[in-house]
């Protein structure tokens, strides 16, 4: 139970960063859709559904070759030295190459109006590489505290930034037209001044982060950068089939979505991206959850009792993100007001599937740790890419036909798959006690009231009903929760005061 309460506890401090980071973004959807046309939203998501495939590629899986290696008995500073100096000039190598082709990967992403957006990325991803293995080191030395501070400034500094260029830049311009700020608006520039925003953003953190970017020496080890990356590079495939997984099908609804014009196409990218965001809350937990775990699985892996300890966290894991899908799915009707335009409202038929996704896609993650210990970090790459090809098949096949619903079938098909993959393979590697059949009765129990509760909807349009409905069913869940798990939830505290 000691080592559940330290993983809770770096859980809550990283969360306190990467929920609030994640809630931001969820709380400037109902600005941004109120400030961005649909095509402009569109257009933004589409470059940040690009980022994150550039990201893999510019980190290659150093984090997680840092956290194995620091943590295997070889000397932490000279990793850490090791991997950032490769970093470091990779980043170089791999930004002039970006920028040298920007225009032809300005077309691939429908931009071509817009070259300057892949420029700004470029700087964007560059800066957040130089921070990668510094925040990771902050997550290995056990620091928390600094670790979220600096996030949630980050935070801060964004939203600042986003507001003055919508809601205050225009405003200057229009009253002082003579003035430099007024030669910096342009009417038309959409969602670049979101991206203008990350680069100011990432530049500070980057800047705040300097005494640790500053502790690297000029300690390189020629076989151990080897070694890393031989470790590496199977996690980067696997991370850049992730990112067809997660974010690809914005740029194949781009290309694909069943409508006439280019201007139509990117209004529905723009649809589900606004839609895909009401599913964040169980990824915030998930991403709270990956960065407090990933450290401490590792150093969990040095003691004889470690499979039972990963087999207590995913029951625990389980049981929370059935609770968060009922919470989002059953008030779906209030969480829908934080997307302001209406029209956007039309896709909300994807939120339950994307929901349940990224509860696969949850449990996937916490089960990774098998090949990660067991050295297997081809098996991870091999799972992702499964995963991949049948991302790509579906969305393929069926975008023309079904547009963006195409999309949240694909996500839930691929996690899905590849968690259950995943757990078959695992088992006969490193096999872990978990509890199938309770977590699959928390599962069918989600799954029953939801589909109760969508009944009661069809019964009966009145909104009231369908809350005290909605509330009635989540109680249930809670109850069965404690039922089941009363005496190991009574060591838990805050929740002892409430279990008998």
């Amino acid at each position: 139970m000691a080592s559940l309460k330290k993983l809770a506890g770096q859980t809550a401090w990283y969360g306190i960063s990467s929920i609030a980071a994640r809630f931001i973004n969820y709380l400037l959807t109902p600005y941004l859709t109120f400030k961005l046309s649909e095509a402009a939203y569109g257009e933004q998501s589409i470059v940040y559904a690009a980022i994150p495939f550039l990201n893999v590629v510019f980190t290659y899986g150093m984090e997680t070759a840092y956290f194995r290696f620091s943590n295997k008995g070889a000397d932490e500073k000279k990793v850490f030295s090791t991997g950032s100096i490769s970093l470091i000039f990779s980043t170089i190598l791999l930004t002039g190459v970006l920028l040298l082709f920007k225009q032809p990967l300005a077309e691939l992403l429908t931009l071509q109006n817009h070259h300057e957006f892949i420029t700004w990325a470029v700087v964007v991803i560059a800066l957040d590489t130089l921070t990668t293995l510094p925040f990771a080191k902050l997550r290995n030395d056990g620091r928390p505290v600094k670790y979220a501070s600096l996030r949630v400034v980050n935070i801060l500094i964004n939203i600042a930034c986003v507001f003055f260029f919508y809601s205050m830049l225009p405003d200057i311009a229009k009253n002082n037209p003579g003035s430099i700020f007024a030669q910096w608006y342009d009417p038309n520039m959409g969602a670049g001044y979101y991206i203008i925003a990350n680069i100011i953003t990432s530049a500070i953190t980057f800047l705040l982060l300097l005494p640790e970017f500053l502790s690297i020496k000029i300690d390189w080890d020629g076989v151990m950068w080897k070694e890393m990356l031989l470790y590496a590079l199977p996690l980067m495939v696997a991370g850049f089939a992730g990112m067809i997984n997660e974010t690809f099908d914005r740029i194949m609804l781009g290309w694909w979505a069943p409508v006439a014009t280019m201007q139509e196409k990117k209004e529905q990218v723009g649809i589900y991206s606004a839609c895909y965001k009401l599913s964040i809350l169980i990824s915030l937990f998930i991403q709270a959850f990956r960065m407090g775990a990933e450290p401490f699985f590792f150093q969990q892996s040095k003691g004889e009792d470690a499979p039972k300890t990963y087999a207590r966290v995913m029951k625990f894991f389980v049981i929370t993100i059935c609770g968060m899908f009922l919470v989002v799915a059953l008030y779906l009707d209030i969480w829908k007001e934080f997307i302001r335009n209406r029209h956007m409202w039309t896709g909300l038929a994807v939120v339950p599937i994307l929901l349940i996704a990224n509860m696969c896609l949850g449990v996937y993650y916490n089960m990774a740790i098998w090949y990660k210990l067991s050295h297997k970090t081809n098996a991870g790459a091999t799972i992702t890419i499964i995963g991949a090809v049948i991302t790509l098949i579906i969305n393929y096949f069926f975008i023309p036909q079904y547009s963006y619903m195409a999309c949240a079938w694909a996500t839930l098909a691929c996690y899905a798959s590849m968690m259950l993959v995943s757990y078959f393979w695992g088992q006969r590697v490193y096999p872990v006690p978990y509890a199938t059949g309770r977590l699959l009765s928390y599962f069918g129990l989600m799954l029953l009231l939801y589909f109760v509760y969508r009944g009661v909807c069809l019964w009966t349009g009145d909104t009231m009903t369908h809350y005290i409905v909605a509330t009635i069913f989540l109680l249930v869940y809670v109850l069965f929760t404690i039922k089941l798990e009363g005496k190991e939830l009574k060591g838990v505290p805050i929740l002892n005061r409430f279990i008998k």
